[in-house]
């Protein structure tokens, strides 16, 4: 019982409570317009600019009129059905180039590497000529596969992936062999369980990068059935320019997939940030 008293006071340090108060402090800086565009997609035209945090009258009739919008529906639809390929895609692809990078000795691997590597250097931006021109060429312009292929496979995640692979030992692998597994084999049911936190995070981070992509599906889309939904709602809030209460309700259901995604994923998406600063 005596202990008690000289427990709780060593606990409570001036030092933690102030890193605790100004975390709190920034946390709540950051949270701010996400509470309120949700504030505001519950309030009527009349309501807009009354800043309290609970509406006086909270509806959920901007929900239904946005949900109704069957080209709403589409953006959503189409920001799903890339944002879930190409995690497919990289997953895949980048976890075999990871793989055979780290585990196979062949000549000019480093060099192949290092290329790859390095394309991380060049900012996207100076990217986009080359892929608009190629979709040119291709008949990409205008389709799901024009927005897809620039991130079908990406330097970062075979960077991740085989930084995580060169952990697994290779006794693991010879003994595959031995027992007469082919190198797919020994990649899906050997490697790949062993890296299930690298995979885990190099999937939410590609989703979530596609969900919120904009820059690229905005050049190479011209109909708007194909917009994804950043782009989609950019439009959106052309046409409502003074409706704010409808555009923060697109925003809102935009934001709710990615909130999901993190309050279900957290973990991963720390544990993934945590070991890849780790493995770099």
């Amino acid at each position: 019982m005596t202990d008690t008293p000289a427990l709780s006071h060593a606990n409570i340090r001036p030092g933690r409570i102030i890193t605790w108060t100004l975390l709190f402090i920034g946390g709540l800086i950051m949270i701010s317009p996400l509470l309120f565009m949700f504030s505001t997609s519950l309030k009527t035209a009349d309501q807009v600019y009354d800043l309290r945090l609970i509406p006086a009258a909270p509806t959920l009739a901007n929900y239904i009129s946005v949900l109704a919008d069957g080209r709403f529906m589409r953006w959503f639809l189409n920001s799903m059905f890339v944002a879930v390929t190409v995690t497919i895609s990289n997953c895949f692809f980048d976890s075999l180039v990871g793989y055979t990078l780290a585990k196979f000795e062949f000549r000019g691997r480093y060099f192949i590497f290092i290329a790859i590597l390095s394309t991380l250097m060049i900012p996207t931006e100076m990217l986009v000529i080359p892929w608009y021109l190629m979709s040119s060429q291709l008949g990409w312009l205008d389709s799901y596969w024009g927005i897809m292929f620039p991130g079908m496979m990406t330097a970062f995640g075979t960077f991740l992936m085989k930084q995580f692979f060169e952990t697994v030992p290779n006794d693991f692998i010879e003994a595959a062999r031995v027992d007469g597994l082919n190198e797919f084999q020994i990649w899906w049911k050997v490697a790949m369980p062993l890296v299930t936190p690298a995979l885990s995070a190099l999937a939410i981070f590609t989703f979530l990068g596609n969900w919120t992509a904009f820059f690229w599906p905005l050049i190479v889309t011209t109909s708007k059935e194909l917009y994804t939904l950043p782009v989609g709602l950019s439009s959106f809030a052309v046409e409502q320019s003074i409706q704010w209460e409808m555009i923060m309700t697109g925003a809102a259901i935009a934001t709710l997939p990615t909130l999901i995604v993190f309050l279900v994923l957290q973990r991963y998406i720390v544990r993934g940030v945590m070991l890849a600063g780790l493995k770099g």
